[in-house]
């Protein structure tokens, strides 16, 4: 099948791209699950607690320590292939802009907030686990949803302006004509925007980012340059049906059901494994890989349900962009150009969409804008 405005050379190369990427996914996924059990299964665990518990009395301090420990020797043990996937390939498809250098900083600040973050996290996590064993789950749970919203809140002036630059956009006219998008759908923003991606990145983008008094309309600079207006609007217009619909709400409830009944599931395996490896307790710091790998498999099985909630609610948004613009041609035309720019494969076989994609296929949203088209001239012949 041809789609108008898609590049066949393009599209095979996103194909290569896509296919590569799947493979180091499941490489990376496979290191991480040898890692837990080498900790687990050999030993290793329980031998760097015992390392750690003989300097220190500590117990925060010695999940401090021990958690540091893990993430600085997992990280070093990836990294040649997060530099594979994040630095060689890109540049192999020329999607990156970054030198070396650049790309070795950006690592070194997402390593360190990571680091800032995660500490935080299982600090609070074997807190909960030493205080409250029967229900830190519960309390885990509830902690995750104040983290991510608080989080979202912050990210566009905290954490974003550490990777890039945002400035107010400079075309008063299109920026004008993006807040009556945004008013027209009752979604309160800031402000318009443009962010650097051309300093990492050839890829295209726009979002609405941030939450409440934070929020804003951020256009990538990569996608101001070369999209009209009438194809901005739209790509926004699709953004603002998230909040039209209450998507952003709604996948939090939904992200965080999916997170209760996996720390439930990890409740049940840690009481079970104090037994079995003979833990202390479900607190003992040497458990952490058993919570990984529970925590890890959870999360790979559900994957397809969460990318199948996200693939109805993106075909929502669509539809609503469709509604609010009344212009298929701009969005078909916005579709087939984000997907040559940013080498998005536009038809994916079955089970790769199914277990992989958030969004549908862009092939399936240019389809909905063809039938969209369709169905408006239909109407206006009548």
């Amino acid at each position: 099948m041809t789609w108008s405005g898609i590049d066949p050379q393009r599209q095979k190369k996103a194909k290569e791209y896509a296919r590569i990427r799947r493979r180091l996914f499941v490489v990376d996924l496979a290191l991480g699950a040898l890692v837990l059990l080498v900790l687990l299964l050999g030993g290793v665990s329980l031998w760097l607690k015992g390392q750690i518990l003989a300097m220190t009395t500590s117990m925060p301090l010695a999940v401090a320590l021990y958690f540091l420990v893990f993430a600085a020797g997992y990280g070093a043990l990836t990294f040649p292939l997060s530099t594979y996937s994040g630095f060689v390939l890109p540049h192999r498809y020329s999607l990156s802009t970054q030198t070396l250098a650049a790309w070795l900083l950006d690592q070194a600040k997402g390593a360190l907030l990571a680091l800032g973050f995660g500490l935080v996290g299982i600090e609070v996590v074997y807190y909960l686990l030493r205080t409250f064993p029967q229900v830190w789950w519960l309390l885990t749970g509830a902690f995750i949803l104040f983290f991510t919203v608080v989080l979202s809140n912050l990210a566009p002036v905290l954490i974003v302006p550490l990777f890039f630059k945002l400035t107010p956009l400079e075309d008063e006219e299109l920026a004008q004509r993006l807040m009556a998008l945004a008013e027209g759908a009752r979604t309160r923003v800031r402000g318009v925007f443009t962010i650097n991606l051309s300093s990492k990145t050839r890829a295209a983008n726009a979002a609405l980012m941030g939450l409440g008094n934070t929020r804003r309309i951020v256009l990538g600079d990569t996608l101001y340059q070369d999209y009209g207006p009438d194809e901005l609007e739209t790509i926004l217009a699709h953004e603002l049906g998230h909040h039209v619909h209450g998507d952003l709400g709604q996948g939090i409830v939904v992200q965080t059901a999916l997170t209760l009944v996996g720390l439930y599931l990890a409740h049940l395996v840690l009481r079970w494994g104090v037994g079995f490896f003979g833990f202390e307790g479900l607190a003992d710091i040497a458990a952490f890989p058993l919570l990984g790998l529970v925590l890890g498999a959870f999360a790979l099985v559900t994957m397809p349900l969460s990318n199948g909630y996200s693939r109805w609610r993106e075909a929502a948004a669509d539809e609503y962009a469709l509604q609010a613009t009344r212009n298929p041609g701009a969005f078909i035309s916005a579709m087939a150009k984000l997907a040559n720019q940013n080498l998005a494969d536009v038809a994916p076989e079955p089970w790769v969409e199914f277990l992989f994609y958030s969004h549908p296929p862009i092939g399936k949203r240019i389809a909905r804008g063809e039938r969209f088209k369709e169905e408006r001239a239909v109407q206006d012949s009548r």
